[in-house]
């Protein structure tokens, strides 16, 4: 009896979470994109790397931190030290205590975690209308569909809401965010950043070389982990192999019984 007692509360706490869920409107599924990094053999695009970091930098850093990244973890997509040095030298972080016991600012350095453009959570929520921006270090991870996601939130998902929406002022209606209402504005326009390798300088093309940067953020070794795992892969076929055929000569003149 406590059992079917049991089960029906989980079933009534199950439909009633699935109703939530259904009347907070869950974004639409976004469509799936041609991915480099995906597949067993997958790699990331180098280029779409720099291009997508050159978009977070112009566009995403001034409300958006990646704090589980340092400057030195750009080498990851190309970049040498100099212009690692060049990059963390632009911004600055509070050192210390000094000598004296007190606090300093000084240029970063490659070791130091990218800068967060808020000193604080209750500053970044007020400079964005009570809304927090959040990291985007494991932003690929968190959201399901990952960079798909991300490329269709940014590209895509901006539409003129339908009549029967309310929006607050300082909200928007994106069909991809669940609950449709989001506290970002459209981030990208078209000529936004400039491009120096000639690429498309268009919404479409920056969300996707954002999304695949993000992508990278919050998995930088998927590159090195298929690479070991082939490896094994093959190790294990060799190794069964020869197993196979000392197993043969052994046993070939055993008679049977």
């Amino acid at each position: 009896m406590t059992l079917r007692i049991l089960a029906l509360l989980v079933l009534l706490l199950t439909v009633s979470g699935l109703q939530s869920a259904h009347a907070a409107g869950a974004g639409e599924t976004p469509p799936h994109q041609h991915w480099h990094f995906k597949g067993p053999l997958g790699q990331y695009d180098q280029d779409a790397l720099q291009r997508g970091f050159l978009v977070y930098r112009q566009v995403c850093s001034a409300c958006h931190s990646l704090d589980k990244l340092s400057y030195r973890n750009l080498e990851g997509i190309g970049y040498d030290d100099a212009q690692i040095k060049a990059i963390a030298k632009e911004y600055t972080v509070t050192d210390g205590p000094n000598d004296e016991g007190e606090m300093f600012e000084r240029p970063a350095i490659p070791s130091d975690r990218f800068v967060s453009p808020f000193p604080n959570t209750a500053a970044a929520k007020a400079s964005n209308g009570g809304a927090y921006p959040p990291d985007l270090s494991l932003i690929a991870h968190a959201r399901h569909h990952g960079a798909d996601y991300i490329y269709a939130l940014l590209a895509k998902g901006y539409v003129e809401p339908p009549a029967d929406s309310h929006l607050l002022p300082g909200q928007y209606y994106n069909k991809y965010m669940a609950g449709h209402v989001i506290a970002m504005a459209p981030p990208l326009s078209d000529g936004l950043v400039a491009y120096p390798d000639g690429s498309p300088e268009r919404v479409e093309q920056y969300a996707k070389d954002v999304a695949e940067f993000l992508q990278w953020a919050a998995d930088p070794h998927m590159e090195e982990r298929k690479t070991t795992g082939i490896a094994v892969i093959f190790f294990l076929a060799i190794f069964s192999f020869v197993f196979f055929r000392a197993k043969k000569k052994l046993w070939k003149n055993v008679k049977k019984k």
